[in-house]
């Protein structure tokens, strides 16, 4: 018995379906790493912050120190001697204090957190002592 040949457009079905499938995935993963869209700010969900890895070299965070106090909206004098944000004298903490400011003053999303892998988001104030850092 010869087998009947099926519609060619039947064949594509399972295909097509397929499409849709990955398609529609595709379009739910807009998310990424940390859980969140996009699109959405990081402080969707509480208080949060930005500070240095402490694995970041010292030019590194020297250079997010200097890129972040030369913005608009930032105000670094108090990582300067004599600043509530001073001590502890490390670059990690300057970087961390400068790279907050920018993160805030930038609109708290995600991406202005980055600084080239540097930085990291955080939920628990990172202020110590005197220092407090603005969320």
């Amino acid at each position: 018995m010869k087998r009947a040949k099926q519609p060619l457009a039947l064949a594509f079905i399972p295909l097509a379906f397929s499409f849709l499938l990955c398609f529609a995935a595709c379009v739910d993963s807009k998310k990424h790493g940390n859980g969140r869209n996009q699109d959405e700010k990081a402080s969707g969900s509480g208080n949060t912050w930005c500070i240095a890895k402490p694995s970041t070299s010292s030019v590194r965070l020297s250079r997010n120190i200097n890129y972040s106090c030369a913005q608009d909206g930032v105000d670094c004098k108090a990582i300067q001697p004599g600043g509530a944000c001073f001590d502890p004298n490390t670059t990690v903490s300057h970087a961390s204090y400068a790279m907050n400011l920018f993160y805030k003053a930038a609109g708290k999303n995600t991406w202005n957190c980055h600084f080239s892998g540097s930085g990291i988001i955080i939920s628990e104030n990172p202020s110590i002592g005197n220092c407090n850092y603005p969320a």
